[in-house]
């Protein structure tokens, strides 16, 4: 069984601000696009990686990232796009063909975990489609454009998605191909197969695994690196 992991590490990170970004902060020793290729390394399942960097960035990465760290597994790295769909496109043109499932990585969520790896590659398996995420806590409220309560939902079906997600490649290859031919962009990447109709299973997720966008984040991430394993 082929596995290729594409991790799009292509933002701007504006949200940020600074002068860097996002994805080459450090977090504890190392920068944060770092991180979660080192785990993505460690992962047995995962035979290969495709990288998504800005395009000005290409040569900075192969030289101070992929090659100063010895991350081996790291197949290609390509330029991303405009949007994050884009640059899963981008990654899911540059596939070999011969992959039997394809696992889709936020660069800038450093703590996945060999049980969120192993779980969603199970549940592919079996659904053809596999998302990470975690049951919502909070009371959820609809609110207008004004800023008023319009109603409070039931968040008993409510979940927070995450990466990664995990499809089989001619799934999620026919998906990317049906949306981009039509201009249609999702917010993740299992919305392109719900909207051909496809079946995606959920597994559980963690509170821990996140999505470093903000300063605020990246305090939560120097607390959860002392702390996190699998």
């Amino acid at each position: 069984m082929i596995i290729t992991a594409l991790i799009p590490s292509a933002g701007l990170g504006l949200r940020m601000g600074g002068e860097t970004r996002k994805q080459y902060i450090r977090i504890g020793e190392n920068p944060i696009t770092v991180q979660t290729l080192l785990r993505f390394q460690s992962f047995a399942q995962v035979n290969r990686i495709i990288l998504m960097v800005p395009e000005k960035d290409m040569e900075f990465c192969k030289r101070e990232i992929i090659s100063r760290y010895n991350i081996r597994k790291v197949h290609k790295v390509i330029a991303g796009g405009k949007e994050r769909q884009d640059s899963v496109y981008n990654g899911i043109r540059a596939l070999e063909g011969d992959e039997d499932f394809v696992m889709v990585h936020d660069g800038v969520r450093p703590f996945v975990t060999k049980t969120m790896v192993e779980e969603s590659i199970k549940a592919a398996s079996e659904s053809g489609a596999a998302i990470v995420a975690i049951p919502a806590k909070d009371t959820i409220k609809s609110v207008s454009e004004e800023g008023m309560v319009e109603g409070t939902v039931d968040r008993s079906k409510l979940w927070q998605v995450q990466t990664p997600q995990t499809f089989r490649r001619e799934i999620i290859a026919k998906a990317y191909e049906e949306a981009m031919s039509v201009n249609f962009y999702g917010t993740d990447d299992a919305s392109l197969v719900e909207r051909m109709g496809g079946k995606v299973q959920v597994v559980r997720g963690s509170e821990f695994n996140i999505k470093i966008t903000t300063p605020n984040d990246l305090v939560l991430a120097e607390g959860i690196i002392k702390h996190i394993d699998d």
